[in-house]
């Protein structure tokens, strides 16, 4: 396990600078291994030196590029796929350890319609240029899109300007119509917050004398 203060989401593409000791060795069980490693956010503490509290949900991560330099240190890109809840924490030796079980959309839970998604698409293209506009980190808004609500609300997610509380806030949603809905409240929310520091800017650039 990497506890991180950020969020990885399925779909995403998690770049990664490991230089801890005890990293370096669950990089390279890793690397022998699966790839795979998982990701949980560290909702209290820091990254280095133990002794955070960490979430009780977090996504596996597939290493698809590695390269160990020559002091030991190593630089990788891994790739959210599955989301997990973890069972429980076990000690951190000789690095973070979980029991987990996988946390799949609730079958029983209703999924977004094709209108919702397409209302909420429509919604992150308007924010993303908006963020563009402000100079603000985001995806592009003419990135694609998956079809699937299920599949689509995290890359939607993935592209948006949300901090780690929100982004973790989607991952522990159990149903694309839940998924659907809170990000669409974050997404207006965002829109109405960008929507006034661009006038806010405009005002500011008009000439007084006029």
């Amino acid at each position: 396990m990497f506890p991180l203060q950020t969020v990885l989401l399925p779909t995403a593409v998690l770049p990664l600078q490991i230089f801890e000791p005890r990293y370096r060795v669950m990089i390279r069980h890793c690397l022998d291994g699966d790839r795979c490693f998982g990701v949980a956010l560290i909702e209290r503490g820091h990254e280095v030196g133990g002794g955070d509290e960490r979430s009780a949900f977090g996504t596996l991560a597939q290493v698809v590029g590695a390269q160990e330099l020559p002091d030991g240190r190593w630089y990788l890109v891994a790739l959210g796929t599955r989301r997990f809840r973890v069972r429980r924490w076990l000690p951190d030796d000789p690095y973070p350890l979980a029991e987990i079980e996988d946390w799949d959309d609730d079958p029983t839970k209703p999924a977004a319609t094709s209108e919702e998604y397409a209302r909420l698409v429509s919604g992150t293209r308007r924010l993303l240029a908006l963020a563009a506009e402000a100079g603000e980190p985001a995806g592009e808004a003419t990135m694609e899109f998956a079809d699937d609500p299920g599949l689509g609300t995290f890359q939607l997610a993935a592209s948006l300007p949300l901090g780690p509380f929100d982004r973790q806030r989607i991952l522990a949603t159990d149903g694309s119509a839940q998924r659907c809905a809170l990000l669409a409240s974050l997404c207006a929310e965002r829109t109405a917050d960008l929507e006034a520091l661009i006038g806010l800017r405009t005002d500011g650039d008009e000439d007084p004398s006029f």
